[in-house]
């Protein structure tokens, strides 16, 4: 029987991710998107053009939008294989990717492992009720 139960994400989790997903839909665009959503934010609610100013300042994405966008287009093509960008060093990041390699092999193996190890358990635990329901004198299960 499996009793893990996979956690939910908070509710700031949540708003931070649709943050960043935002925050990447505005940067695939340009920084001509970015300056639209500060001029309706400021439009709509002033305190939201506000933040996205201050966001931008603070990012540098209001002077340097394309070279952001540039380095996450090329981390996220490496991180969507899930590797992390290339060093430089071919002896080096052959290494890593090998090491890496291995350890998700031998994670693998360990969640086999573990799913055999708990298969055996619960193996135990019900031979061990069907034998007392055995050891029950017959006038009880009736």
């Amino acid at each position: 029987m499996n009793s893990y139960i996979a956690p939910r994400p908070s509710v700031l989790d949540r708003i931070g991710s649709a943050l960043a997903g935002i925050r990447d839909w505005l940067d695939e665009r340009g920084k001509g998107a970015w300056i639209v959503a500060m001029i309706l934010g400021f439009v709509f609610f002033w305190p939201v053009g506000l933040a996205i100013l201050g966001y931008m300042i603070w990012s540098k994405r209001m002077f340097s939008c394309r070279h952001r966008h540039d380095h996450h287009a090329r981390h996220d093509r490496f991180a969507s294989r899930g590797y992390s960008a290339p060093t430089g060093n071919a002896a080096f990041d052959a290494y890593r990717d090998e090491t890496l390699k291995r350890l998700e092999d031998e994670h693998r193996e360990f969640l086999d492992f573990l799913q055999k190890l708990r298969e055996a358990k619960d193996k135990a635990e019900f031979d061990q009720f069907m034998q007392g329901r055995k050891d029950e004198p017959r006038e009880l299960q009736s």
